[in-house]
């Protein structure tokens, strides 16, 4: 006897909820194998497979959910744009799809936000401003729209009539703590442009406060006994250089780029990839995803990994990267938390080079302070902790360096903006490759840079980050003395 759809569709969903996302897309897969007629489970069956990485195939479930006429299709497009821009790379289909959930519903904010973030990504400032604004016109009180509008503003002077926009909303009952902390990041921004260091420092605590209070209940708290037992672990699985055969990787060869965030790591793969032989990766989920569904429980199974584990691992790595560059010859992997990944990705890619980007450590971490990041990184919404995260980091990267010195090439922010040529040169020759004058220009293809810094990396270099710290020395007293007793400032 068949089961009902209603008993069906509720062990899916039990399934996903669960997040055996496996057996919820059997599940999905056998419901509409009956029923393929429904609407709503082909556009569940196209999240779940969006979560197992089936991009092919979530659009495919989503155009289903589409052509049987789905209510609220918009969401469907939306899903769709964030697959092409985020998973595949491909801005033109993203652009397509906002497009067509905006004529489904112009006031879709959530569509008219992403098509914002995405002309940000793709330097198209005016454009990005033109749909915040436009946004803003139809919903004034979305206050994301207005965050994002004094993002791409130019601030001179602490009375702009922008600021005073950004101090009202804020005061007001309104807001929620989301939209609380988009508000006090933005205006801390244009503070800090205006030189109130005082009043930005300030605004920049209360957003992140802001950004700690939206988080589901306990989820951004900090761990620090937790953060310094994750370093032992890793230090103890890789107590000496592997020695895995030798082989080299065959095109597209990974260039990995890493270093704490805000550390200038965009910016020096924007650079590398103005080589004719380098393509811009941008910031991969690849070696995280292995360390963390491959190889559970990372870093304890290394131990038992065999050499054709190993290879295969690789295989599949390089297999995703090839899909998404198939003519690339050397991609850049700009993840910045790779740096916790090094021995793995040494093991998989005996040959791999790893581009270190270091930072002054006080302007380091004052960056990551003033940057609205996911609370998932909860170390960076107190000063306090994202010190101890650095030194906890400082204390890996002195391991792997024990491990594989050879292998990775620290890269200055502060030398590059200062010395580009000579710092670009040591790095291309370190890369194996010949000079190419086009890598002291910012590379201009036309490719998304999904980042924070999405309009620092557009603009001729400067260096007026470097020793941004000494504006709020004040307020850094705790922090320079925590780092110094940890040997970390000279």
């Amino acid at each position: 006897m068949r089961a009902a759809p209603a008993e069906m569709i509720q062990e899916a969903r039990r399934l996903a909820r669960e997040s055996r996302i496996p057996e919820a897309i059997a599940a999905y897969r056998r419901i509409l194998g009956q029923w393929p007629d429904r609407a709503d489970s082909w556009y569940n069956l196209g999240l779940l497979e969006r979560r197992a990485r089936q991009f092919d195939a979530a659009l495919a479930s989503y155009r289903h959910a589409l052509d049987l006429g789905i209510a609220r299709p918009e969401e469907v497009h939306l899903n769709r744009a964030v697959i092409y821009s985020d998973d595949l790379k491909d801005s033109e289909a993203a652009e397509r799809e906002l497009r067509l959930a905006l004529e489904k519903n112009p006031d879709y904010v959530p569509a008219r936000l992403n098509l914002g973030n995405l002309f940000e990504d793709l330097g198209r400032r005016d454009a990005a401003r033109e749909t915040y604004e436009r946004l803003l016109e139809h919903d004034p009180g979305c206050r994301e729209a207005l965050a994002r509008t004094a993002s791409l503003h130019r601030f001179s002077d602490a009375a702009d009539p922008l600021i005073g926009r950004l101090k009202r909303e804020l005061a007001s009952a309104a807001p929620s703590p989301a939209e609380r902390a988009s508000l006090a990041f933005a205006l801390g921004r244009a503070l800090d442009e205006c030189g109130a260091y005082a009043d930005a420092f300030e605004s920049y605590r209360g957003a992140n406060e802001w950004s700690r209070a939206s988080a589901p209940g306990g989820t951004a708290r900090y761990d620090r006994a937790a953060t310094e037992r994750l370093i032992d672990r890793l230090i103890g699985a890789f107590p000496a250089p592997s020695a895995p055969p030798a082989r080299a990787t065959a095109p597209p060869r990974p260039v990995f780029v890493c270093g704490m965030f805000r550390s200038g790591s965009t910016l020096i793969e924007q650079l590398l990839a103005g080589h004719p032989r380098i393509d811009a990766g941008g910031e991969l989920d690849l070696i995280p995803r292995l360390a963390e569904q491959s190889l559970r429980p990372f870093p304890e199974s290394i131990a038992a990994l065999a050499p054709a584990r190993l290879a295969e691992l690789a295989s599949a790595y390089r297999g995703a990267l090839a899909a998404l560059f198939p003519a690339g010859e050397l991609v850049t992997d700009k993840r910045p938390d790779n740096f916790l990944y090094i021995g793995l990705i040494k093991l998989l890619f005996p040959d791999a080079r790893i581009v270190h980007t270091v930072r002054d450590p006080l302007d380091n971490c004052l960056s990551i302070f003033f940057l609205h990041l996911d609370q998932r990184m909860s170390y960076a919404l107190d000063l306090m902790d994202i010190g101890h995260y650095y030194v906890q980091y400082r204390r890996l990267m002195a391991h792997w360096k024990s491990l594989y010195a050879g292998a990775i090439h620290d890269v200055s922010y502060d030398a590059l903006v200062r010395e580009p040529r000579s710092t670009l040169q040591r790095l291309v020759g370190f890369l194996g490759l010949d000079w190419h004058e086009g890598c002291l220009e910012l590379a201009r293809s036309g490719r998304a840079v999904k980042t924070a810094s999405v309009w620092q990396v557009r603009e001729p270099l400067y260096q007026r980050s470097s020793g941004r710290s000494r504006h709020y020395a004040p307020a850094l007293r705790e922090l320079t003395a925590y780092l110094s007793a940890a040997a970390i400032l000279s």
